[in-house]
């Protein structure tokens, strides 16, 4: 089985491709590097283990265009020893398959990553190692079914009904009802070119991730790539409040507010979210309306 290092700058994006590896039953590890510091720190350490040391590694999957050295520039210092590790490069860029195939690449999978793809690409990877292991029967099935996302959160209570408040989320509530703006019911999740459609009655808190933002809902999370600040206006309606720079709450998935020594947190679920300091007033004055009647 495969000892596996993926690189790329984009967290988000890291994430999602440690994700669909690990799923891979021919990957025995998937270890994560965000930087090419990093990733060339990790693998010096693998290479000075050897191959079969505890730190080696098999394949690198590499993303191109990072910041500082270039997913290009790790491939070509590691040409220079006499057993690196496989390339396999990950982008969201055609240009440079030619250069990537210069530089002895196993493969070239573009973003974004579907699951089948990279499975194939485990498969070179593999067949040039010369590895078997009897795992090559698990790719049809994985492939077909797509991957699941694990549950990251506890029980989270049933989400809340308008909150009929003037302020905050209610304003804008007020002002989608008067329009007569259909509220959505449902947000599209692409994970590994499968399309997912999650009930936004389901979602319990969305947490800032850069350009993206991370759902989390009772059976696990999802990342979509839109701002925190669109989902805000969007979702207002649907009783969504900001309560962080970072985090947007369902109001009705709020099971504790809790006021130590001027800080202000919330336990939604199992997670507990901090409150800044200039939403924690209006944050009060809804909780207070809600249980108010």
């Amino acid at each position: 089985m495969l000892r596996v290092l993926a690189v790329d700058d984009e967290k988000p994006l890291l994430e999602e491709l440690l994700y669909l590896l690990r799923s891979d039953p021919r990957v025995r590890s998937a270890e994560g590097a965000s930087d090419a510091t990093e990733a060339l720190r990790r693998i010096t350490r693998a290479l000075e283990s050897g191959p079969d040391g505890p730190d080696g590694i098999d394949v690198v999957f590499l993303d191109i265009q990072m910041a500082g050295l270039t997913g290009l520039d790790i491939a070509r210092l590691l040409a220079g020893f006499a057993r690196p590790p496989l390339i396999v490069f990950v982008t969201a860029h055609e240009g440079f398959a030619v250069q990537a195939f210069d530089l002895k690449a196993v493969d070239y999978v573009l973003k974004p990553v579907r699951p089948e793809r990279l499975a194939e690409a485990v498969r070179r990877a593999r067949a040039l190692l010369g590895r078997s292991d009897g795992a090559e029967a698990a790719e049809p099935a994985m492939a077909a079914a797509g991957p699941t996302v694990p549950a990251r959160r506890g029980p989270v209570p049933e989400a809340g009904a308008d909150l009929g408040v003037t302020t905050g989320a209610g304003a804008a509530a007020g002002a989608a009802a008067r329009s007569g703006e259909r509220v959505p019911e449902q947000i599209a999740v692409e994970l590994g070119g499968v399309t997912r459609f999650v009930a936004i009655a389901d979602i319990a808190y969305v947490e800032a991730q850069g350009d993206y933002a991370r759902l989390h809902t009772d059976e696990g999370s999802h990342l979509v790539r839109i701002p925190l600040s669109t989902l805000e206006e969007r979702w207002a309606a649907r009783g969504f409040v900001r309560i962080h720079r970072r985090h947007l709450v369902a109001l009705g998935r709020i099971d504790e507010l809790r006021m130590d020594a001027g800080a202000t947190s919330v336990r939604v679920g199992s997670a507990e979210l901090q409150v800044s300091r200039r939403h924690a007033r209006e944050l009060r004055d809804l909780l207070m309306r809600q249980a108010t009647g």
